[in-house]
């Protein structure tokens, strides 16, 4: 029956294809997108510019804010919570 079957789904071969390569593309956008290095360069340049006079403490904590949010989404994803 191998051999069977093999032959009846050899059409949807290249089907499997794109959606493997699909598959490894969403999986490596998921790693970038929920990687914590990029935020925390955001807040280190975000506290360096506070520091430089380039914007002023309402600017820097709504920044802020936005940027500790994000990290939480990426520590509930990363232990498996919505």
């Amino acid at each position: 029956m191998g051999l069977l079957t093999s032959l009846l789904t050899a059409p949807l071969l290249p089907v499997r294809g794109v959606a493997w390569v699909a598959q490894r593309v969403l999986d490596k956008a998921e790693e970038e997108f929920y990687d914590p290095g990029p935020v925390y360069a955001a807040l280190s340049d975000l506290e360096r510019r506070l520091r430089a006079g380039e914007i002023d403490q309402a600017t820097f904590d709504s920044a802020e804010d936005e940027l500790l949010d994000r990290l939480d989404e990426i520590a509930r994803h990363r232990q498996g919570r919505p």
